[in-house]
């Protein structure tokens, strides 16, 4: 639109420019014919004064001869284009005698009357054809020199807008050249002013300077969006990058491997055209939804939500992304793997089950018979007591082994402390086993311990290592058959010891050993029902990993049993563990 305006103002300057020069060459054209043409009739005047003059002295002594003068007249009428007549008039102003006219259409233009001496007067009748001739060649030859001059003065102006015009576009082409972002182009100034000369200089060397820093902004461009990329492909969680018209611009390493995307897959396409494993579009209504809700909304509070592939559960959180100066640009999809997570929560869910179930059990058994005892007791025998009370113990042992449980696990879920002395794991092994001897024989199993001798006292928890111990000999007796066997194994390798603990039960799938040491994992659920908390065999790889800097494995196959072991460092330099 500019261009435009400047383009019209600057034909109206030079058609103006034009019209001013024609006016004014005019005017001064008009003003010569008109001067030339008075110094012309004055000039003609002035020549038939000198001609009726000279006729009248000459014709003063032809006076006194009539036909004389008349021939005389004859003569210079038909020798002078110019005179039309002469005329003679005596002192009385009597007509003497006139010649003819040679031409009758023509009438003079000019009379010029002198007087003869004595003799009257002579009248001279001019034509002006000589004057008319001379005016009409004066003005044909103003006219053209002034046109002549016109049109060169035209041409001049015409050639100079088109100079100044030409190194006007060829800047124009210049700026137009940068504006599309060809930095360091370079015009030519040949043929140009000097003035001009000095723009075209300039305007080079802005070009070349913003090519150099075009380079430079690049290079630092291109390094930051490297870094960028680095650190979004390296990230831990996965990241989808979209602009504003929903195309995937960028997907990170781990988002490749949650969304089971081979490399490049979703690049150019749109994120609502992603099909999940059942075959639903998942991003789809929630892209729409985030469209829907305002951007400032958006920035606050991103949008969460779950979506699930191949059995993993993955969180996404969907948040708009700004430049610097706030301008929209499209929204980041960052997906976190909360499979693990969820099966927490499943199995936080069937512990808190389990417990209470656990818990009810044992209270009820001891409500009842703790009721019966105190209504009724005196009305049994003392061996229903004694069998009474037993049951009771039993149930208060079962208890306080689940309260134990639970209260071992808030503990070490907060980072307690747990303090280290010398002690004898001689001693550990045979309270342990002198513990649950008398479990031992309510189901007709035995236990058979063999210890390696001169293993020294080191630095361990008593308590910690105590109930590690306890509870593996508890697992052995809750899975091992009737008159089955129990081994106990002690020894010593370099500087550390050995413990295992083998039984005669059902065994565990491979599939399994990973996890039964996870919290709240039971494999019972899958192959028996033998109830429990699932925290015990995660208390004691807590115990032994985390706070023993120790080791705890299984070995186990399907129908042939289990062991299950510890393997402690011999520390006897006195520490502290955090």
């Amino acid at each position: 639109m500019t261009k435009q305006v400047s383009l019209t103002t600057q034909n109206r300057l030079i058609i103006s420019g034009l019209l001013l020069s024609t006016i004014l060459i005019v005017a001064i054209a008009v003003f010569a014919i008109f001067n030339i043409q008075k110094k012309l009739n004055y000039g003609y005047q002035n020549f038939g004064q000198i001609v009726s003059r000279a006729l009248a002295i000459e014709c003063t002594e032809l006076a006194s001869s009539p036909e004389t003068l008349k021939a005389h007249a004859d003569t210079i009428v038909a020798s002078h284009n110019d005179i039309l007549f002469i005329e003679f008039r005596d002192k009385n102003g009597k007509l003497i005698y006139k010649t003819n006219a040679k031409d009758t259409h023509k009438t003079a233009s000019i009379t010029v009357n002198s007087p003869m001496k004595d003799a009257g007067s002579v009248t001279v009748g001019l034509s002006g054809s000589i004057i008319s001739q001379i005016s009409a060649t004066t003005r044909a030859s103003l006219l053209f020199v002034f046109s002549v001059a016109w049109i060169v003065f035209a041409f001049v102006i015409l050639i100079n807008t088109y100079l100044i015009t030409r190194e006007l576009r060829i800047l124009h082409d210049g700026v137009h050249k940068i504006s599309s972002g060809e930095f360091g182009f370079t015009i030519t100034d040949k043929d140009v002013s000097s003035e001009v000369k000095e723009l075209f200089n300039a305007f080079n060397d802005m070009s070349n300077k913003l090519h150099i820093y075009e380079e430079q902004n690049i290079e630092q461009l291109t390094l930051e969006r490297n870094k960028l990329e680095a650190v979004l492909m390296s990230i831990a969680n996965g990241v989808v990058v979209c602009d504003n018209n929903d195309n995937v611009v960028l997907v990170n390493n781990h988002a490749h491997q949650l969304l089971e995307l081979e490399e490049n897959q979703m690049l150019d396409t749109k994120i609502q055209n992603y099909i999940d494993t059942d075959g639903n579009y998942c991003f789809k209504n929630k892209i729409e939804e985030f469209k829907d809700t305002p951007l400032e909304i958006m920035e606050k509070k991103p949008l969460e939500f779950n979506i699930h592939i191949c059995k993993r559960v993955i969180k996404s959180i969907i948040s708009p992304m700004f430049t610097r100066h706030k301008d929209y640009v499209g929204y980041i999809i960052v997906l976190i793997d909360m499979t693990k997570e969820a099966e927490m929560d499943a199995m936080r869910s069937t512990f808190i089950s389990n417990v209470s179930h656990e818990l009810r059990t044992p209270v009820t058994v001891l409500r009842s018979y703790i009721d019966t005892l105190y209504n009724y007791g005196n009305d049994f025998d003392y061996d229903t007591q004694k069998e009474f009370i037993g049951t009771i113990n039993q149930e208060i042992i079962r208890l306080n082994g689940m309260v134990n449980d639970i209260l071992d696990f808030s503990r070490m879920e907060a980072n307690a402390q747990m303090e280290k002395s010398l002690n004898s794991i001689y001693e550990v092994v045979d309270n342990c086993v002198e513990h649950v001897q008398r479990l031992t024989n309510e189901h007709n199993l035995t236990i058979s311990v063999n210890k390696e001798e001169n293993i020294p006292e080191f630095l361990f928890n008593y308590d910690g290592i105590e109930r590690a111990l306890t509870n593996l000999l508890s697992n052995a007796l809750k899975y091992s058959p009737e008159n089955g066997e129990i081994k106990v194994n002690l020894r010593k390798n370099d500087e550390e010891i050995e413990l295992t603990v083998t039984d005669q039960g059902c065994g565990i799938a491979p599939e399994y050993q990973k996890k039964i040491f996870d919290r709240f994992y039971r494999v019972e659920n899958n192959i028996h029902t033998v109830k429990g908390t699932g925290l015990g065999l995660h208390l004691v790889k807590t115990t032994i990993e985390k706070y023993h800097n120790g080791k705890i494995f299984v070995h186990s196959q399907v129908g042939q049993g289990a062991t299950f072991g510890i393997v402690l460092p011999i520390c006897i330099v006195e520490e502290s563990l955090v």
